[in-house]
């Protein structure tokens, strides 16, 4: 192997992220199992693992990257802190044509970045490889039960972001002894969805099938967990496959509105391809509409769940979504949702969503990086390569249009 070097950046994202690609143990490993691999921290106050930690496990500390071959962070990299003609690691945000990383592509391709998206790291089989899913469930659906008891004026938990770790976070869950009967409704089945379901499942809950959700009472608590034939369906009333959704998402109307009118939370951890049909519409809100809450995990602004207006915060994380106007209101007012977006959940348990992460990165991704790499596992998810758009992204022109 030729002589590499990795930097790890500071989060320069507003606002702050907590966490770290991978960490100080990670690094040691890393560069004990590979010699001529080296790896930079780049000094951060705000890490969820400190300069000394780095440091104590015989790491570098440097802020100049510049000699880096790779740099590696969690969140977009603001675009005047990009390096010409690196290789790139990060959430980039932009393969949806996210209005608000327009320019931060655009300056990608400018200064001839190879951008190497988290998101679109996947398997032969197309499942992503790796990501912070299962914390963002795990989160988003404790903040959602936190907004329930609020709302109700049945229970109170700790912030999320105030649990020491996820023991305490668990903790908090079993203190809910008088939730009522009932019904909880999850989108999806990747990371997000097994996150939401780990936190229901740390309650007791029951689960049932869609068909018993939909029509029987269970006199308690209970959830159901839809793929994405259960919560859309053909426009021809065909059935097919999952695999003819993902081709065809255009075929497709939601089913998912039933279930509005029997659920009182619904968690949304499914991935939403913007051709697809959206879960319901404004106007579905009036008629028979039950849910208090939503948790948008997935959080996709102008997306699925209209009620998503924006994105919320670690520190504020509810704000209310009023029935008749459309309109943000107090998260818990009368005839209100109270919605909950917040766009960076593993934040609120920063170590162990790194140490997960990193474990997942070093598994499937950096052998590939740092060995052999025949199923071109970097190169299917590089968005960009040589001031050009690669291939598969090439759909992405417009939005990428360099300025002149």
């Amino acid at each position: 192997m030729e002589n590499i070097k990795l930097g790890i950046v500071r989060e320069g994202k507003k606002p702050i992220d907590k966490r770290a690609p991978l960490t100080p143990e990670h690094c040691r490993k890393l560069e004990d199992k590979y010699p001529r691999f080296q790896i930079l921290i780049q000094p951060s106050d705000i890490r969820c693992y400190t300069d000394k930690e780095y440091l104590e496990a015989g790491l570098t500390l440097n802020e100049d990257l510049s000699s880096c071959n790779i740099l590696m962070g969690v969140k977009e990299v603001p675009a005047a802190d990009l390096i010409p003609g690196k290789k790139y690691f990060f959430f980039s945000h932009t393969i949806k044509k996210q209005p608000h990383n327009k320019k931060l592509l655009q300056t990608v391709i400018e200064k001839k970045i190879q951008l190497i998206d988290y998101e679109c790291l996947t398997h032969t089989n197309g499942l992503r490889s790796i990501g912070f899913g299962r914390y963002a469930g795990i989160v988003g659906t404790y903040n959602a039960l936190t907004g329930y008891g609020i709302k109700n004026n049945l229970y109170k938990l700790k912030p999320a972001n105030q649990c020491r770790d996820l023991v305490e976070l668990e903790n908090q869950l079993g203190r809910i002894n008088n939730l009522p009967d009932i019904k909880i409704v999850l989108t999806g089945e990747g990371r997000v969805a097994g996150g939401a379901k780990e936190a229901l499942n740390m309650l007791g809950m029951e689960q049932v099938n869609p068909q018993e959700f939909l029509e029987k009472q269970h006199g308690n608590a209970i959830f159901c967990q839809l793929g994405v034939n259960d919560y859309n369906k053909r426009k021809d009333g065909s059935m097919k496959s999952e695999k003819d959704f993902f081709e065809n998402p255009e075929a497709y109307i939601t089913a998912f509105v039933p279930f509005t009118k029997v659920s009182d939370i619904f968690l949304s951890c499914h991935f939403w391809d913007p051709r697809a049909p959206r879960l319901f519409l404004p106007e579905h809100i009036n008629n028979f509409f039950k849910i208090e809450v939503i948790a948008d995990i997935s959080c996709d602004i102008g997306g699925s769940v209209p009620t998503t207006l924006q994105a919320s915060t670690i520190e504020d994380p509810f704000y209310g979504y009023n029935v008749s106007t459309g309109q943000k209101a107090n998260p818990f007012e009368k005839d209100v949702i109270t919605v909950m977006a917040v766009d960076n959940l593993p934040c609120s348990l920063p170590r162990e969503s790194s140490k997960g992460f990193g474990d997942d990165l070093i598994k499937n991704v950096l052998p590939c990086l740092l060995e052999n790499d025949p199923d071109e596992v970097i190169m299917r998810a590089s968005i960009t390569k040589d001031g050009q758009l690669m291939p598969s992204y090439r759909y992405l022109s417009d939005y990428a249009a360099v300025r002149a």
